[in-house]
């Protein structure tokens, strides 16, 4: 028998949308995320290729390992401590996504998320999304996301 599911909850403000006389949206310092990701690297035995801070339209900073033969390509959310991992470094996620490999572990130990491949892949309408803003709708209705992490991790202007 299968545990409870438990629902993923959206915050307000984690598609990287706001309206104008909303709060500012909380920031994570891409320095803090680079330092987290070479502490990663090296619980995992591999070395940081390169890390990419946020840049317009998308909302995450993206970095990748190597370890051994394998490429690892990391996703972190500008706003959330949320990481994810895919397979090729883009603009845009629909079902790219992946487990987070055994040494994410690393990431989980100072307060980052890093999301499994089935919660990222799930449908969006099986998230709590009761705390998103009406200027977060609007894009959702706009961009037609599939998936929680094509909502999470996006590159809507």
């Amino acid at each position: 028998m299968n545990g409870p599911q438990v629902t993923f909850c959206l915050e307000r403000g984690v598609t990287g949308f706001r309206d104008r006389n909303d709060p500012p949206l909380p920031h994570i310092d891409p320095k803090e995320c680079r330092t987290v990701w070479h502490s990663a690297a090296r619980a995992a035995g591999g070395e940081v290729e390169d890390f990419t801070g946020q840049q317009y339209p998308r909302n995450f900073h993206s970095a990748t390992i190597k370890v051994g033969s394998g490429t690892y390509v990391g996703l972190f959310h500008a706003h959330y401590r949320l990481i994810a991992f895919v397979t090729d470094r883009c603009s845009w996620y629909t079902d790219e996504f992946q487990e987070p490999p055994v040494w994410a572990t690393a990431l989980s130990d100072v307060g980052f998320v890093a999301l499994r491949a089935a919660q990222l892949l799930s449908p969006l309408a099986d998230a709590d999304t009761s705390a998103l803003s009406d200027a977060e709708w609007r894009q959702i209705k706009h961009w037609q996301p599939a998936t929680l992490g094509a909502t999470l991790f996006n590159a809507w202007d």
